[in-house]
């Protein structure tokens, strides 16, 4: 495992933390030419003098591999969606669901991985999935709406791990229940722990990755967001509160052109725990609204969103591309349609049972004595797969298709009306 001395020199997204004329050690055994075809750099574009650079090159100077991470640092990115140098991650709301899910991804990729959850069950099992995965996991306990703790262990992470590279906001709490039955230290605990958690978890990485000018910071948001729900008012204000302030932070980044980037990663229904943990205020157990999606979809989403931090955010499931577009169209019509569905949409038909574990207050799996991991019990109707999630990865392709596709028609057409 790469020790913290090793870590990356340009985290995605980051300004170039490597400079185009700085000088590199070759790389032994290559056998790559001194001109470099095109095809072989992944159709990445490059100007004039930097070409000429690249052809002055004599012959073995670099191996493939380090040609990909050399252009990728000169471009401020990686490209594509493999991540050759082990980072600094760090994943809030770790022990369970998205945030579980997400970091054994991150795992999977032989990253170093900062676990920051309540829980010690989760997090000690989270650890275990990290480091199963490939990765090297620390364990912190500690609550997100506490700002001096969320930066006492970001400073743990540092001296532990290395230089963060990318931090992840998940950690979040939610109450199910009309407006007039939640009790105003309830919302207010949700909006600490859903809003503040974000705003803290991002100040914390922001004070440590401004000053080397690089790093990047995901926000796991949602289609709520931007929709707002019924029985859920405290945690779809709460992400509201955390879509626009992400974009005035985003606003300012650019403008100061800092190496730092911020994106956001909206979900759909995900079948994760936070149904059988969360504050319920209903006569029956909640449920995700359908389609659900399983947090391994969301998990690859956010690693994607790390790697490629430049789109200001990205869209997981069709179900929220859907919910974003009718409520940008017809906002109105959707208040009815909610009104009249969003009830019994958001139930099973198992009734609650009152003493199952909350974690609004005290994490649930110390309480319970269990681990929760990622899955929730929708397993049976979630799905694995996201064609759409896709096609928000590779718009670029799917536009170039699109051109080409009418262009031919184009010309198809004209010759059609010569003959």
């Amino acid at each position: 495992m790469a020790s913290p001395s090793t870590s990356r020199s340009s985290s995605p997204g980051s300004g170039s933390g490597t400079s185009a004329t700085s000088r590199e050690p070759a790389c032994p055994g290559s056998t790559v030419s001194a001109r470099i075809p095109l095809p072989l750099l992944g159709g990445v574009h490059f100007g004039p003098c930097l070409r000429r650079r690249i052809e002055r090159r004599p012959p073995g100077y670099h191996h493939e591999r380090c040609l990909h991470q050399r252009f990728a640092r000169v471009h401020g990115r990686e490209r594509g969606t493999t991540v050759t140098e082990a980072r600094v991650v760090v994943v809030t709301g770790a022990s369970g669901g998205i945030g579980r899910a997400a970091a054994r991804e991150f795992g999977a990729r032989g990253d170093r991985v900062a676990l920051l959850a309540r829980g010690e069950e989760g997090l000690e099992a989270a650890a275990r999935d990290v480091e199963e995965a490939g990765g090297q996991a620390l364990p912190i306990s500690v609550d997100t709406a506490d700002h001096a703790a969320v930066d006492r262990a970001a400073t743990r992470a540092e001296a532990e791990l290395g230089p963060i590279d990318v931090w992840v906001n998940d950690a979040f709490t939610s109450v199910f229940g009309p407006f007039t039955e939640i009790r105003p230290e309830e919302f207010r605990r949700v909006t600490e722990v859903t809003y503040l958690g974000y705003v803290h978890g991002t100040r914390a990485a922001l004070d440590r990755m401004l000053p080397r000018d690089r790093g990047t910071i995901v926000q796991v948001g949602s289609a709520l967001a931007y929709r707002g729900i019924p029985l859920q008012s405290a945690y779809c204000g709460a992400k509201h509160a955390i879509q626009g302030f992400h974009e005035a932070l985003r606003c300012e980044l650019l403008h100061d052109r800092s190496g730092v980037r911020v994106t956001m990663v909206q979900m759909p229904g995900v079948n994760t725990p936070q149904f059988d943990w969360v504050l319920n205020r209903l006569s029956r157990k909640p449920r995700p609204v359908a389609p659900v999606y399983q947090p391994e979809i969301a998990a690859k989403a956010i690693a994607y969103a790390a790697d490629h931090p430049r789109r200001r955010e990205y869209w997981v499931g069709g179900s929220t591309v859907g919910t974003l577009l009718a409520n940008k169209i017809a906002p109105g019509l959707l208040d009815r349609y909610l009104a009249r569905t969003g009830y019994s949409s958001q139930q099973t038909k198992r009734k609650r049972d009152p003493g199952e574990p909350v974690n609004l207050w005290e994490p649930a799996d110390d309480r319970a004595g269990q681990d929760f991991g990622a899955h929730g019990r929708f397993d049976r109707s979630a799905k694995a797969t996201s064609p759409q999630l896709w096609a928000s990865q590779h718009h670029g392709l799917l536009g170039a298709v699109a051109t080409g596709a009418a262009g031919l028609a184009g010309t198809a057409i004209a010759l059609a009306r010569r003959h």
